[in-house]
């Protein structure tokens, strides 16, 4: 052992950990998270783990749902452009999205929360975020973690986990069982990118020379960094409603990585496919603007990003329109876009194309 040639006591933060920055931001955010409170939560901060009580949910039968997710290089966007109070709110919407297409409502939340020198005011436009997307679901922050961790990141980066746990009655597993050809295939609008596809905008981006505070070419009024970093959107509640009024529903499809091709297989049967509509729907301007910025083809559009669509929702024939009032009702915009079919090839069939 080497003994410390200048006698000079050694602490924690001068090895790059301050407790009391930590400390700073627990007592920050303990409001946000109080905020959040659900039935069946205790949303006080600073044990060692949360509390959730299933039993005052009234469930019958429930099973438990879990789903952790991140937001990927939109990151570093909001880090470049020096705008983090909406990140939170796609970490809460990528977990929190996953559960409800299981038929399972949000009960809590959870995040980890990583950087390589503490920035109390990050960390809190952060953590607001999270507090803000968790309201949306009605889920509760009950906890989380907060690592610093010198050299392991460069000087203002971080990264973001979350995890979210939800319950479903056992009978109301989605998908259902009973998927069959001549079920509907409905469509609920994105709020725009979400959080896919960033390194290929961040890369378009670069090639354009274009910086995070210019005006947005895709949408007047908003600079470039606040058109990209519009939230994803949480669809918890309206399509909860949806489930709870109607009895149509037959499976559900979040629209994240790997787009329709990867995502709408997860729900179907060997022998079915989803034949989808192009042409049912307008390209938005960011999907529009982007694919001409890097002449991307269609096919990679669609594998790439939402193009529109956040959501997709499977109803059998006879319930189309009660689903469609009803989501129309908690506010998305529902487009038909597909039918389901028998398979005679890929599991997705397109037609039509996107229009700008």
């Amino acid at each position: 052992m080497t003994d410390n040639p200048t006698h000079t006591p050694q602490t924690y933060a001068a090895a790059g950990v301050d407790i009391e920055a930590g400390n700073e931001l627990v007592r920050r955010i303990a409001p946000m998270a109080k905020a959040t409170a659900r039935t069946g939560s205790d949303s006080k901060l600073g044990g060692f783990g949360g509390l959730f009580d299933l039993a005052a949910c009234n469930f019958d039968d429930p099973v438990l749902v879990a789903a952790n997710d991140g937001v990927g290089t939109k990151l570093r966007i909001a880090i470049q452009a020096n705008k983090h109070d909406t990140v939170g709110i796609d970490l809460v919407a990528m977990c929190v999205n996953d559960l409800i297409v299981q038929g399972a409502e949000p009960l809590f939340f959870l995040d980890y929360f990583a950087t390589g020198a503490l920035d109390v005011e990050t960390a809190s436009d952060v953590i607001s975020g999270i507090a803000v997307g968790c309201k949306q679901a009605n889920c509760a922050l009950i906890g989380g973690e907060t690592a610093e961790m010198p050299s392991m990141y460069g000087d203002g980066d971080y990264d973001l986990a979350g995890f979210a746990v939800g319950a479903v009655e056992r009978t109301a597993i989605l998908p259902r069982k009973d998927v069959g050809a001549g079920d509907v295939v409905l469509g609920l609008a994105s709020s725009g990118l979400h959080s896919n596809g960033f390194s290929l905008v961040r890369k378009l981006i670069a090639a354009d020379n274009l910086q995070w505070q210019d005006a947005s070419p895709f949408t007047p009024g908003l600079t470039l960094a606040e058109d990209l970093l519009e939230p994803t959107r949480i669809y918890v509640r309206s399509v909860l409603a949806a489930l709870q009024q109607t009895s149509g529903i037959k499976a559900l499809v979040h629209v994240t990585g790997g787009g329709f091709q990867e995502n709408l297989p997860r729900i179907l049967p060997d022998n079915l496919a989803a034949e989808i509509n192009l042409s049912a729907w307008r390209l938005p301007p960011v999907f529009a603007g982007l694919q001409d910025m890097g002449n991307i083809e269609q096919h990679e559009l669609l594998r790439t990003f939402n193009c529109g669509i956040g959501m997709i929702v499977i109803v059998g024939a006879d319930q189309a329109a009660a689903v469609s009032q009803c989501l129309d009702a908690q506010g998305e915009e529902v487009i038909e876009i597909g039918t389901i079919a028998p398979r005679q090839g890929e599991a997705v069939v397109f037609s039509g194309s996107l229009e700008k």
